[in-house]
């Protein structure tokens, strides 16, 4: 047989193995999960996975924190890059402070546990306990996202988080340094 055969089928067998895995992960069932609501009745559910940069998180983060604050009296902003930052200004006799917590967020059972690793507020030496205590009171955060002055952390309950049609989300893995996050969305099936 020439070579331009053997060449010809050689390839023409990678095409139809390559065109046969495609098809395989595109018509391979979804991994099922079974959830309880609050009403505690069972929902069938459907997991989709998502894998996202920072840039991207930061937007839907912001997106989500914005509208859960906005009849906050006190604004907070978010930034992600290597770690998760929070900005506000505090008021204190009259005088505005800007403070910026810096965070590493941790995967927690599909939440997010944001530990404090630093406080900056301006020349002052204010313990990071005191401030989130003072954040705590000031903000008025929706009920999803909790602050623990006591063990310097915010904690994210993404599974309180409801978003489009009753489909929540829960974070698998973050890692800010790689630029990788990955989240899964669970879609009810009922």
């Amino acid at each position: 047989m020439n070579k331009w055969k053997t060449a010809f089928f050689m390839l023409a067998t990678v095409v139809l193995l390559t065109i046969i895995i495609i098809a395989y992960f595109i018509f391979s069932p979804t991994e099922n999960v079974n959830l309880v609501d609050e009403g505690n009745e069972t929902i069938k559910s459907s997991i989709l996975r998502v894998q996202t940069t920072t840039n991207e998180f930061e937007a839907i983060a912001k997106k989500y924190l914005s509208e859960a604050i906005k009849d906050s009296p006190i604004d907070v902003q978010l930034e992600v890059d290597e770690q998760i930052y929070l900005f506000s200004d505090l008021i204190i006799f009259g005088v505005t402070i800007p403070i910026q917590m810096d965070f590493d967020p941790i995967v927690d059972d599909g939440n997010i546990r944001m530990k404090q690793t630093k406080v900056h507020i301006g020349k002052f030496n204010i313990p990071p306990s005191t401030v989130l205590k003072i954040v705590k009171d000031s903000v008025n955060f929706p009920s999803w996202i909790i602050v623990l002055p006591d063990e310097e952390e915010i904690y994210v309950d993404l599974s309180r988080l409801n978003i489009a049609d009753g489909n929540r989300v829960r974070a698998k893995a973050i890692n800010l340094e790689k630029d990788e996050i990955l989240l899964e969305i669970i879609v009810p099936t009922r």
